[in-house]
């Protein structure tokens, strides 16, 4: 295999990798090397005349279940073409609404290792034997069901590219999205500076980095604190606890004062030139 993260995917719809993997900045990644695709058509492991995929399920019941032994067949000639160390520190999942919930800190658990196979199904599922025969973990996005695994697998590995070393042109920007501090990111405004009598907020024109990193801060976790409780309470169990103590709950609007009785913009600080907005 060409060096470099690599994913294998196992789907009945080979043509539909790497779609928009195949664009923009994932695009680009793949084209220079920096990850690799192979995308495998589990059909081809059928041994019948008709290229069977999928039976009845034992038990009765409506739908049709994957096959263990083709899908076996085809995890195994994937994996077979990976290098040792591919084989060794890869991991192996499934895409299924039962699985653990994909969040970033698992992007960054999958992004750290040489290669990702990710299997698709369809219908009703897979047969459980094959997944504990090839110890896949199972990954969901979300509650709520799909028609296939492929576009839960585009957005998975489309999380993972963009964490790849050289693929994002601002370093910083990664750590400053969402979830990656265990909030929601911050608001953000461009040019003009004021559009349907709608105005930028002060402190981002005044040039002055550390209170715009304390707007910016403050303002995440309002959002995160407003729109998202669960992940507001594991970013205030997380804190240091004599830090939780110490801080006042900030909620910050559009000229409004910090919880030091600060300004945003206070004119008497020393400032960066204001940049043009108009």
């Amino acid at each position: 295999m060409t060096a470099g993260w690599h994913v294998t995917v196992l789907t009945l719809f080979p043509e539909m990798f790497p779609g928009p993997l195949g664009m923009s900045l994932a695009g680009k990644a793949l084209e220079n090397g920096t990850w690799s695709l192979e995308s495998v058509d589990i059909r081809s492991f059928a041994s019948d005349k008709h290229r069977s995929v999928d039976d009845t399920p034992f038990g009765g019941g409506p739908g049709m279940v994957m096959r263990p032994d083709v899908l076996d067949a085809a995890l195994t000639a994937s994996r077979s073409r990976l290098s040792q160390d591919q084989r060794e520190r890869g991991r192996a999942i499934y895409l299924s609404p039962r699985g653990r919930v994909l969040d970033q800190a698992l992007v960054r658990e999958l992004v750290s290792v040489p290669s990702l196979t990710v299997l698709c199904g369809r219908y009703e599922g897979v047969d459980e034997r094959v997944l504990e025969a090839q110890g896949l973990e199972e990954v969901s996005l979300g509650d709520f069901v799909l028609s296939g695994g492929e576009p839960a697998a585009l957005c998975l590995i489309d999380a993972c590219v963009r964490l790849l070393p050289g693929v994002m042109g601002n370093v910083e920007t990664a750590g400053e999205e969402s979830f990656e501090r265990g909030l929601l990111e911050y608001p953000h405004y461009t040019r003009p500076a004021v559009w349907q009598d709608r105005a930028v907020p002060e402190v981002l024109l005044s040039g002055h980095h550390e209170k715009v990193k304390a707007w910016r801060l403050a303002e995440a976790e309002r959002i995160t604190r407003d729109r998202r409780p669960d992940l507001w309470q594991r970013y205030e169990e997380s804190r240091p606890k004599a830090e939780a103590k110490s801080r006042r709950r900030r909620k910050p609007r559009s000229g409004s004062t910090l919880e030091d009785g600060v300004s945003p913009v206070d004119p008497t600080a020393e400032t960066a030139p204001v940049p043009n907005l108009d």
